[in-house]
């Protein structure tokens, strides 16, 4: 009875492991299908994610004046509109252009207009370029604090930056040499101060700056040089003018005013010194990129005016 017990149990034992180890494989067998089936669900395209959490990215690049304005309208659209993505770089307009007509931005910003080459590059590129004017801005003229020339006409300031004139006792200042501060050649402010104020909006002017000019990388570098050095004079726009640097006014010659740059005198047409600021796209905008776009051209124009730049007339 005893032996017959024992061969029971034995044998129940077996049916047990071998239960088990079925178990076992098909909980295996179901792994491997789960896997297998995962692996051929579709991927979703380059840039299109999913569509639970899809964040569309718009990539912005340019001008050094208007980077601090790119990035206050950035972070106000995407607080208003979390599912997208601004991306606000500088550089310079030259390089904000060069980056549109190459695809690898959406949209330029330029503190001046397309050149005619590059507006032919981007054409031969297959890019029909798209102008938005999206704020003004006043170049000012800037001096150390100490400094007692209080204005100066556009023949002068062309003057100074071309070398002809080189102290300032000769415009009515102290005997000292005027040390000369600008933006680097890629910088829009850099373009529109050489046509416009260099040479006067001569086209057929072939001036340039003095080689003695020394070439600032951004706005912070000529504001800072200027604050230490009472010798020096450089051109910034309005909204990164300091306390602590006194402002030119300019005439357009010796007849004419002498005006101080301010939204109110860039409105009125009679500070001499004022631009449009751009926005440019590859062929005319659409979706996210004109959202964004329409709301720089009207509620984003609040911003303009915080920071110190013009706003647009409406």
């Amino acid at each position: 009875m005893a032996y017959t017990t024992g061969i029971k149990e034995h044998e129940s034992a077996h049916k047990r492991g071998a239960m088990a180890r079925r178990r076992l494989f098909l909980g295996i067998l179901l792994l491997i299908l789960s896997v297998w089936l995962l692996s051929c669900r579709p991927k979703p395209l380059p840039g299109q994610g999913s569509t639970d959490t899809a964040v569309e990215t718009i990539e912005n690049k340019g001008s050094d004046t208007m980077v601090n304005l790119a990035l206050a309208w950035a972070e106000a659209y995407m607080q208003l509109h979390p599912e997208v993505r601004i991306s606000v770089t500088g550089g310079g307009s030259g390089t904000g252009i060069a980056a549109m007509i190459n695809g690898t931005v959406d949209i330029a910003n330029a503190s001046r207009e397309m050149k005619p080459e590059e507006i032919a590059a981007a054409k031969a590129n297959g890019i029909t370029p798209v102008e938005f004017v999206v704020a003004r801005d006043a170049i000012a003229v800037v001096v150390h604090p100490s400094n007692p020339v209080q204005q100066l006409t556009l023949q002068q300031i062309s003057d100074i930056y071309t070398g002809k004139i080189t102290n300032w006792r000769e415009v009515g200042g102290e005997n000292r040499p005027i040390v000369l501060l600008s933006r680097e050649s890629n910088s829009g402010t850099y373009v529109y101060f050489l046509e416009h104020v260099v040479r006067l909006g001569k086209a057929d002017s072939d001036l340039l700056f003095s080689p003695d000019t020394l070439l600032m990388p951004s706005s912070e570098g000529i504001s800072c040089e200027v604050r230490q050095n009472p010798n020096a004079i450089g051109y910034d726009g309005l909204g990164y003018v300091t306390p602590d640097q006194k402002v030119i006014a300019v005439a357009k010659d010796a007849s004419s005013p002498y005006v101080l740059p301010s939204v109110a005198t860039v409105n009125d047409g009679t500070y001499p010194i004022a631009r449009p600021l751009y926005m440019y796209t590859a062929g005319e905008p659409h979706g996210q990129i004109k959202a964004y776009l329409d709301w720089i051209l009207s509620e984003g124009q609040t911003q303009v005016t915080e920071l110190g730049f013009v706003p647009l007339l409406r």
